[in-house]
């Protein structure tokens, strides 16, 4: 299940989770909805990391935060620290390879 994450929820999540997988994306944007489905499947396949998404229209001081200027982008964290970055369209299986690398 991926988890829909605010400014007030983000960083529990990323705290109460070992691994944590995050999608920044906002609703207009084309390659961020052809990211979605690749989401979805990666977080109900349980691969021993949380996924979440967040939008960053919404959520603009997330964004600000982690200096997101270009979507969809990525964060990877491990025990709470931003560990990656990844700007852009990515295959499932690359997705995977990064998170089981970590």
């Amino acid at each position: 299940m991926v988890t829909e994450l605010t400014e007030s929820t983000f960083d529990t999540f990323v705290d109460g989770n070992k691994k944590a997988l995050i999608d920044c994306w906002a609703p207009w944007c084309g390659p961020c909805r052809r990211m979605g489905p690749i989401i979805e499947e990666i977080a109900a396949e349980q691969n021993g990391f949380a996924v979440a998404k967040l939008n960053t229209d919404e959520n603009q001081s997330i964004a600000a935060r982690f200096r997101i200027n270009a979507i969809p982008t990525l964060l990877v964290f491990k025990d709470g620290v931003l560990v990656q970055t990844l700007v852009g369209l990515r295959p499932k299986d690359d997705i995977l390879r990064i998170m089981s690398g970590i």
